[in-house]
């Protein structure tokens, strides 16, 4: 009995018409042949009416096509060339050659190429019927024995051409062999096919939930492999699957990548797949199992939601020679001045310039930068793992991510807030400390206050302190001591019994004359002057 993931890519076959590739550079013939296959009662689906043989070779490179009707003279590709190449892309699709009696010497060519038929201009509609009709029931003959050999595909078949490729059954075999023969009639090519993110997406999700996310990715592989007879589609494991390609080397990137695209397109999650080499034997097919499975883990290096062919690209990136220790201490410096731009560098360093080769390297690398840090911090009085909100120092998430680009996205975003959260942090600080600062120049504003000795009272140096004093409050120590003293004089002389010199006295400044300048260039009066005015 069939299994389900069978009968429902047997169905999608059955029900599919059969498609028709027209192609001729005289538009008048072109028009005719057109309405005559709309018009016919054969279940006749028109892939395209093309005028150049050039056209007609790129839609075969997207598309499948069962039957070709095509002019034998045209000029630049001629019909007899174009059918060559045409038979190396889809070595299985019929070929009809429509010519007039002064071309009937190409037909010793086209019975070598092994075209299917040959009609004459004017094409009679009878004629041109009874030729669609044979090749019509070729094609279905035809699908009815691929049908055959697929209903063979049963769940236990499936499970042995799974072990088989994973080494983990009998080499060959007569029954591996009958069903890999079909394959090799075009040459075949194994493809690894993944859900991205499933379990990340899913993790707090109902079991059946993630069932049903996998049997929609399940579904839109085989209508996909069943449309456009790409081969056969097994399902390794838990949102994985295998694909044995049957289709000429030539298109199989075009229709890995059009599956990429099209799962992309139908649903609101993606795949990744992975190619392997073009095999003509059981022992090369074990070998493009093998570089598919190693394609498919440069997802880790090069991204997901795309066709990835082999790993040279993943290791031509290559590893530079990155100073760890140099560079993690300029990240923590720049998360201490809350620098995010030096932040991103130094992560780039790290995760990108020299990319961890899988989770593993990856978690290790994230371990001693965080360990690093958290040293760094400890030293300040802070927890790293505190302040970040971890509830661990192993953080299970990160095994979730599938590529390095999801990590160092991830670690960017905890940087950044810790970076944030300390200089918040910092702000609050320095905003308590000039706090004390002028609470403390207020409670001495009758005394000699400097900055020498505020500093020492707070325990930073001088400079230190008059810089982060200007920073906070966008004036100097001295103006600032300066104003508030002459504010306390302003009240003191409204005190009439308190006489001038008296004031100056207890405001710290021994000589008058200096005294006078220094109220005169704050207020633009003397004091005198100033008491006056206010009706002291």
């Amino acid at each position: 009995m069939l299994s389900w993931r069978v009968s429902a890519f047997l169905e999608v076959r059955h029900i599919m018409s059969i498609r028709i590739l027209l192609v001729d550079d005289e538009a008048v013939d072109l028009e005719w042949l057109r309405r005559r296959i709309a018009d016919s009662p054969l279940d006749l689906q028109i892939a395209g009416a093309l005028n150049t043989g050039f056209l007609a070779l790129k839609l075969l490179e997207r598309e499948q096509v069962d039957i070709i009707l095509s002019d034998i003279r045209m000029p630049i590709l001629s019909g007899i060339d174009f059918a060559r190449r045409a038979k190396k892309l889809q070595p299985r699709v019929k070929i009809v050659f429509i010519s007039g009696h002064e071309d009937f010497g190409y037909a010793k060519e086209a019975i070598e190429i092994a075209a299917s038929g040959y009609l004459l201009k004017p094409v009679d509609d009878r004629e041109l019927h009874d030729m669609l009709d044979s090749l019509c029931a070729k094609v279905e003959q035809e699908r009815e024995q691929n049908r055959s050999m697929l209903q063979a595909l049963s769940l236990v078949n499936e499970e042995l051409l799974l072990r088989w490729l994973n080494g983990a059954a009998e080499q060959g075999g007569p029954l591996v062999r009958s069903l890999l023969e079909p394959l090799f009639d075009t040459g075949a090519a194994v493809a690894m096919i993944e859900i991205d993110d499933l379990e990340l997406n899913l993790q707090a999700s109902p079991e059946e939930e993630k069932r049903q996310r996998i049997h929609q990715v399940s579904e839109c592989l085989r209508q996909f492999v069943a449309s456009r007879q790409v081969g056969m589609l097994l399902s390794e494991r838990h949102g994985r699957f295998v694909l044995l390609t049957a289709v000429p080397e030539e298109r199989c990137d075009g229709l890995l990548q059009a599956l990429v695209r099209e799962v992309r397109e139908r649903l609101p999650f993606t795949v990744t797949a992975g190619a392997g080499m073009f095999a003509a034997s059981e022992e090369d097919l074990l070998a493009s199992y093998r570089q598919a499975q190693a394609a498919l883990s440069a997802k880790w290096l090069l991204g997901k939601n795309r066709l990835i062919r082999g790993v040279s690209e993943a290791s031509s990136r290559g590893k530079l020679a990155v100073s760890f220790e140099d560079t993690v201490n300029r990240l923590h410096e720049a998360i201490l001045q809350y620098d995010l731009v030096v932040i991103d560098d130094c992560l780039v360093e790290l995760f990108e310039d020299s990319a961890p080769t899988g989770k593993s390297e990856a978690y290790d690398l994230i371990v001693r930068i965080t360990s690093k840090l958290h040293a760094e911090l400890a030293a300040m009085n802070e927890d790293l793992y505190e302040l970040l909100k971890w509830e661990s120092h192993q953080p299970v998430q990160l095994f979730q991510f599938e590529t390095i680009h999801d990590i160092l996205s991830w670690i960017r975003r905890r940087m950044f807030e810790l970076s944030e959260l300390l200089y918040s942090k910092k702000m609050g600080q320095k905003r308590k400390l000039i706090q004390e600062i002028m609470r403390y120049i207020g409670d001495r504003l009758e005394q000699k206050v400097t900055l020498k000795e505020t500093a020492a009272h707070f325990d930073f140096t001088p400079n230190y302190l008059g810089h982060l004093f200007r920073e906070e409050t966008g004036v100097n120590f001295s103006d600032y001591l300066n104003e508030r003293k002459m504010e306390r004089v302003c009240e003191l002389l409204s005190d009439p019994t308190l006489r001038i010199y008296e004031i100056a006295d207890r405001a710290g400044y021994k000589n008058i004359l200096y005294f006078n300048r220094q109220f005169k260039q704050a207020t633009g009066m003397t004091p005198g002057a100033y008491r006056k005015k206010h009706k002291i």
